[in-house]
């Protein structure tokens, strides 16, 4: 018999007791399977996006673009009556929403859009990426809009805090916060765009997000919103005067 020294990646065991499997694995693996041909979800929005294109484009229509700070926001409980469209998608990356640029916004010629996004891609929800990275797909956005017409409403990224129960900062460190928010608020004056600064808004003397205008340290929650909501609608008048 021959022993090789080193860890063992396999061996027969003394007793059987695997890690308990979760319910309906085999539907759970048919859920990824289908959520995986589409990555970015651009189907989410597409039945929609066929009802507003059958309709006339009203004046003043805005796109928000964004992740989940974006779909969990009731536009139209902060902005009654007005023509304004969210395209959030919950977990997303800018590469994901430069993919959905054209279907999401540019398909519904809207007179501007507003762009929250990049707290996931410090989280790396999509893998690894670079400032550079992040930087490439705010300007393509950028730049496409532009060319159909569409103004462009930068959006800072919000603080995040360790507050509640989970601790953000852990994979949204601050110091990456304020890069990002720095590159837009310089590339927003350089490109003629909107910058419309969240930060400033929700971020409290120990530069985390305000306590109480959250339930988890990430996203705004009611009061954190009615913040938010005041910051959106200069930008857009701003935007579109």
């Amino acid at each position: 018999m021959t022993v090789f020294a080193g860890a063992a990646f396999g061996q027969l065991v003394d007793e059987f007791n695997p890690p308990r499997a979760n319910c309906c694995l085999q539907g759970m693996a048919q859920n990824l399977a289908d959520q995986l041909q589409d990555w970015n979800q651009l189907g989410r929005y597409h039945a929609d996006n066929l009802r507003l294109k059958a309709q006339p484009v009203p004046p003043g229509r805005v796109v928000f673009l964004g992740d989940s700070i974006t779909d969990g926001w009731r536009l139209e409980n902060y902005f009654p009556g007005k023509p304004y469209v969210n395209r959030g998608i919950s977990g997303q990356t800018t590469p994901q929403m430069l993919v959905r640029f054209y279907p999401d916004v540019i398909e519904l010629k809207p007179a501007a859009v507003i762009i929250l996004a990049g707290t996931n891609d410090i989280s790396r929800n999509t893998g690894p990426s670079t400032l550079e990275m992040i930087q490439h797909n705010f300007m393509a956005m950028s730049e496409l809009a532009r060319a159909h017409g569409i103004k462009v409403i930068l959006c800072s990224l919000l603080p995040v805090s360790d507050y509640t129960r989970a601790k953000q900062t852990e994979r949204r460190p601050p110091a990456d916060i304020l890069k990002v928010n720095a590159w837009l608020k310089d590339y927003a004056a350089k490109t003629g765009a909107v910058y419309a600064d969240y930060y400033s808004a929700l971020v409290d003397d120990k530069g985390m997000l305000r306590d109480g205008f959250s339930n988890d340290g990430l996203h705004p929650n009611a009061k954190g919103y009615e913040l938010m909501a005041p910051v959106a609608e200069a930008a857009i008048r701003k935007a579109l005067q």
